[in-house]
């Protein structure tokens, strides 16, 4: 073969090389701190299984930080083509200002939320305080670490269950909202999201406990190793959904819909449920979830309905601007 020929079929290989990439999509995730490793593995499970039932090619990209500070994000021009968060009124939020469907709930399966979970705590090995119940939590010796409920989702459901669980042993919203004063007392700072907690609790050694997510644990120990926390499991405790949505506004320019519909569409197969419980995250699909008793120990389950009325209601009474947190949390007293 002669050098002139060679050159030319090598620059239609490159040819055809760009194009192929030119035509690979790519869609945006736009989500919440600790489910980035849920995510990575979730994201190469997709692509493998959009490519085999379409012959397509695909590529997905990742944005995590507080899940409310990423709503604010998508609503100020990030161009996720989706969103999975760990709260709905961050989701509400996104439909109020046209950026999501406003009929969002109704567009995929249990209410647009193909995957739950609850808040737990994280203790050092060995469990030096004795920490076992929420009322540990408000002792003078305990110092307790917390995302702000008005950064991150986490920090949301954290403060809502530490509400709900006196609801649930049959106590007022009164002494609901005395308890929580308490704990708040004994916050030394708060983190801004849920993988900035774990930072302040692990790497620099504040605080003796973790009020986090369940999927936490798994994604502590895939980080820092096995043996350096251990996940104590409250009388009680709060479900706390993981919305998602296709964002209108990105996949409308971009031409994306579909494949951000098939996206989300996933996460409600065997398959994107297996890889959420390994992640620690609650499956919907009884089947898997039944594979994973060990992961998901039985407590007593509560709803934000049941004390609250709904996320959209709590987050006017609790976490606006002059409500019931501000009213109850100092920094630094």
């Amino acid at each position: 073969m002669n050098k002139t020929l060679k050159l030319a079929l090598g620059a239609i290989g490159f040819t055809l090389a760009s194009l192929a990439s030119a035509q690979t999509t790519t869609l945006l995730n736009v989500s919440y701190d600790v489910a980035r490793e849920f995510y990575k593995d979730y994201n190469s499970s997709f692509i493998a299984h959009y490519k085999k039932t379409t012959g397509k090619d695909i590529s997905v990209d990742q944005s995590h930080a507080g899940s409310s500070a990423q709503a604010r994000a998508v609503a100020d021009g990030l161009a996720g083509d989706v969103v999975t968060m760990n709260t709905t009124t961050d989701v509400d939020f996104l439909a109020e200002k046209g950026v999501v469907a406003k009929d969002w709930r109704a567009k995929f399966p249990n209410d647009a939320a193909p995957t739950t979970s609850t808040m737990l705590f994280l203790v050092r090995q060995g469990n030096p305080k004795n920490i076992k119940d929420w009322d540990d939590l408000i002792r003078p010796d305990v110092k307790v670490v917390v995302v702000n409920p008005k950064t991150g989702g986490n920090g949301r459901m954290a403060y809502l269950a530490a509400w709900g669980q006196v609801r649930a042993k049959g106590g007022t919203d009164a002494q609901g909202a005395e308890f929580v004063s308490k704990l708040y007392k004994n916050v030394p700072a708060l983190a801004r999201g849920g993988r900035d907690a774990t930072g302040m609790f692990l790497q620099r050694n504040v605080g003796d406990v973790l009020i986090t997510f369940e999927s936490e644990v798994v994604s502590v120990e895939r980080e820092f190793g096995k043996g350096k926390v251990q996940a104590i499991h409250p009388s009680a405790s709060i479900v706390a959904e993981n919305p998602v949505a296709v964002v209108e506004r990105t996949v409308n320019k971009k031409g994306t819909a579909a494949e951000a519909k098939a996206y989300l569409d996933y996460l409600y197969s065997p398959e994107g449920q297996e890889i959420a419980a390994k992640h620690g995250i609650r499956p919907r699909n009884e089947a898997v979830l039944k594979k994973y008793t060990e992961v998901f120990k039985p407590l007593k389950l509560f709803t934000v309905q049941q004390y609250f009325g709904s996320l959209a209601e709590a987050q006017k009474v609790h976490f606006n601007d002059g409500g019931q947190f501000d009213k109850l949390y100092t920094p630094g007293k």
